[in-house]
């Protein structure tokens, strides 16, 4: 199951009064459990035979760069709702550059790069609320 199904089954919820759904789909198991406005997944599933070894995955995590939140607040990815995000997955940022926003007490704080590299993941949802040191995006440095 992939994450945009996930995502897509969370959305669904939202305007139900489901408060807890279990589904099983290709030796995955995933459940969702609502709890007030809250939602947790469980997710297991066996590793497949296509799935990189455990040392490549703490390989590609080491070369990675997580860029975290410096304060607690809102996260957007552009500067109005209707504006361009400011990166995506795939793009190319200098050292500098302004990767999202993050709105802490009615002040838009802009987040940049501190290195040259690809955005490898983007790992929180615009309008969510994030936490000091929560990781926000990957970035694959330039060497």
């Amino acid at each position: 199951m992939e994450i945009d199904d996930l995502k897509g089954l969370i959305e669904l919820l939202k305007d139900t009064d489901i408060t807890e759904l279990q589904i099983e789909k290709d030796g995955s198991k995933v459940k969702i459990r609502r709890e007030k406005r809250l939602s947790s997944i469980e997710l297991s599933r066996p590793a497949a035979a296509h799935e990189k070894p455990a040392a490549e995955t703490a390989e590609d995590a080491q070369r990675l760069i997580t860029v975290t939140s410096p304060i607690v607040g809102t996260f957007y990815r552009s500067s109005s709702p209707e504006g361009e995000s400011f990166v995506q997955v795939g793009s190319i940022v200098k050292k500098g550059q302004v990767l999202c926003i993050i709105e802490a007490m009615k002040l838009m704080n802009e987040i940049e790069s501190e290195v040259e590299g690809v955005i490898v993941r983007i790992l929180v949802e615009n309008g969510h609320s994030v936490e000091y040191g929560e990781p926000l995006f990957l970035i694959e440095p330039v060497i």
